[in-house]
């Protein structure tokens, strides 16, 4: 089923395609267990809207996650996440995520940041996003 809760965010002046925003945060959202093996994910004309993005933008993402088995195109429903082989484990997904953190520290570095400070300003943010 699709879930409603289940939302994008995409930035468009961050340098990184939409389309693979998209992709990344599906693979992230499954990962974590917030989108499950047969969940329907929003159609391409919805999603392109409620991202106020082209729809072939959208349908380019969920043919990329199609391709590599991680979608499957259900006739006159749309697509589901496929069910996988096994569960992501955190350690799994906190490796995906280093080639992310790396960058952001290094500029923080630059920026003359300490450890310190740079972890307060990552937990400002999941404050705010828990907000």
């Amino acid at each position: 089923m699709q879930d409603s809760s289940v939302q994008f965010e995409i930035h468009p002046s961050s340098g990184v395609p939409i389309y693979r925003q998209i992709m990344d945060q599906v693979q992230a959202m499954i990962g974590s267990g917030r989108l499950a093996s047969g969940d329907l994910l929003p159609s391409v004309r919805q999603l392109g809207a409620d991202l106020e993005v082209n729809m072939m933008t959208v349908s380019k993402a969920y043919a990329r996650l199609e391709a590599d088995g991680i979608l499957e195109r259900v006739r006159g429903k749309g697509m589901r996440v496929k069910q996988r082989e096994s569960g992501g484990r955190v350690k799994d997904r906190q490796q995906e995520l280093k080639p992310l953190v790396d960058p952001m520290i290094t500029r923080a570095q630059q920026l003359g940041l300490t450890d310190e400070q740079i972890i307060a300003v990552v937990k400002s943010v999941l404050r705010e996003r828990r907000s």
